[in-house]
């Protein structure tokens, strides 16, 4: 007879993927039980200490743990490649941002750069100083969370990533203590972006899940490449450009980039007959976890657009500005549906499981 206690525990292991219940269910459901008499069984409940275990571990196999079904897999790492680039993506806004401010302020007329430094040197009082100062510093953990991500350090690199994080929250604190602000969709989209890109880090990057790697290029490459890109593409359009305006041109560039690498591996794959040795492992262009992952980016970013978007035209500026943010918008999301119909097709072929963590460490 089934007693309400092993009932509890099998409806706690409802989070769990179907594929892992079928194979480790009764093992766990048995552990659970075999500490406690039948006749107590039905006055008791799963703690939530266990309860939390086990949603633990739904994440984890849901995102390509021990004994993770394929498509749970590729799911990990999806994730894993998303939360890398957007903390690249983040770290490099962050970095041109500031280096273009610091170029301007340094040969700024004397009244723009006092205007600059005043806010930041306490005129305003020393805890208004305080935090003006923490609010242009701490974004720029982002760029120290990338480094330490790829040094495999990952819980330093989620402790950045949520210091990072916090500055975008402001306009929240600002609300619920009463001060004044102005809450619109841009700022939720913002703060939105670099929070689920904390929770994809924490997610993801668990005990059983390789070390994080870029495809195809090296990691201070890539930064670099994505700050030139950024600055040169504000730089160009000075007078227009937004803050969205850079990030949505690194995306639309990444997704052209793997259009590209898409098409001339089809094509060596049509001359040869077969795919061309090396390129359906992890971050090559036949992985489907790099569309999947540049889709989601993308996806992110439109809506950082969507929200700026709406402030041009609040803010009545003119036509041009909104026919390029509004074309940018355009490309974005006909980016994301191309991206995800490539991966999902790519995934449909059926590609290799990633390598775990260790199998990770024994090739390097």
């Amino acid at each position: 007879m089934t007693s309400l206690l092993e009932k509890r525990y099998r409806r706690v292991l409802r989070m769990l993927p179907a594929s892992y219940r079928a194979q480790r269910e009764e093992e766990i459901v048995d552990t659970y039980l075999q500490d406690f008499d039948e006749y107590e069984q039905d006055e008791l409940r799963p703690t939530w200490r266990e309860v939390a275990s086990i949603a633990a571990l739904a994440v984890r196999t849901r995102t390509g743990g021990a004994g993770a079904a394929p498509r749970h897999v590729l799911a990990g790492a999806t994730v894993r490649l998303f939360a890398l680039l957007s903390i690249l993506l983040h770290g490099a806004r962050e970095l041109t941002d500031r280096a273009l401010a610091l170029a301007y302020v340094s040969g700024a007329p004397a009244r723009d750069r006092d205007l600059f430094l005043g806010v930041f040197d306490g005129q305003q009082g020393v805890l208004s100083g305080v935090r003006e100062t923490l609010l242009w510093l701490l974004p720029l953990c982002w760029v120290a969370a990338y480094a330490a991500l790829l040094r495999d350090r990952r819980r330093t690199a989620l402790v950045l990533s949520v210091l990072a994080a916090l500055p975008a929250l402001m306009f929240a604190v600002d609300w619920a203590t009463g001060g004044p602000v102005r809450i619109d969709g841009f700022d939720i989209a913002f703060a939105a972006s670099g929070w689920l890109t904390v929770l994809a880090l924490s997610c993801a990057f668990h005990s059983d899940a390789p070390a994080a790697r870029l495809p195809a290029v090296r990691p201070g490459l890539a930064l670099m490449a994505v700050c030139v890109l950024m600055g040169g593409s504000v730089v160009l359009w000075r007078d227009g450009a937004d803050s969205v305006w850079s990030s949505g041109t690194v995306c639309v560039l990444a997704g052209v980039l793997w259009w590209a690498a898409a098409l001339v591996r089809g094509d060596r794959r049509g001359r040869s007959g077969e795919a061309p040795a090396g390129e359906a492992s992890a971050g090559g262009a036949g992985d489907p976890a790099v569309p999947l992952a540049l889709a989601l980016l993308s996806l992110v970013v439109l809506a950082e657009r969507t929200g700026m978007l709406a402030l041009l035209v609040q803010s009545r500026m003119p036509a041009s500005y909104l026919y390029a943010a509004g074309a940018q918008a355009a490309v974005l999301a006909g980016l994301v549906v191309a991206l995800g119909v490539a991966g999902g097709r790519l995934a449909r072929r059926g590609q290799a499981p990633l390598p775990t963590r260790e199998e990770s460490g024994a090739l390097e």
